[in-house]
């Protein structure tokens, strides 16, 4: 696209007092359903599609919470997550991960490395919210349709 960041990766609402998540997804196809539906529910999402995308991200952003998929090209998740986490600029905004490793040593290494959550694919999507609330600050609050930000 010409001329600034893709549809994908700007801020898809602007809502005041909204909670900002950065969706770190690789898959084109999870992203966009994530975001369409965390969107509905009145959170501002941007999105990064690699590693590296999702540093310059954070600390541009400064989104309140990531949700970050573990299996990413370029630079994986947990690359991502010490990058984030050793760096004062982003070392306290709550990481939950997204994988599809379901194994309690995944668990326990995203616990190591700094994880607030663990969540594993596929996505039950309630138990998404309940962690974003949990983690990322109040919930969400429907005030209308969003509205979405030009370029």
């Amino acid at each position: 696209m010409k001329g600034g960041l893709s549809r994908a990766r700007r801020p898809m609402t602007t809502r005041p007092n909204a909670t900002t998540v950065l969706l770190v997804e690789d898959n084109e196809m999870n992203r966009d359903m994530l975001t369409r539906r965390l969107v509905r529910r009145g959170y501002v999402v941007v999105c990064a599609h690699d590693g590296p995308e999702a540093v310059r991200m954070a600390r541009d952003e400064r989104p309140q919470l990531i949700l970050m998929d573990i299996g990413l090209p370029v630079m994986d998740g947990w690359q991502v997550i010490r990058h984030l986490k050793s760096s004062p600029e982003t070392a306290t905004i709550p990481i939950i991960a997204l994988t599809a490793h379901a194994l309690a040593e995944d668990h326990a290494r995203a616990v190591a490395e700094g994880c607030c959550d663990f969540i594993t694919k596929p996505i039950e999507f309630e138990r998404l919210l309940e962690a974003i609330t949990r983690h990322g600050g109040p919930q969400a609050t429907r005030t209308g349709p969003p509205t979405v930000q030009e370029p």
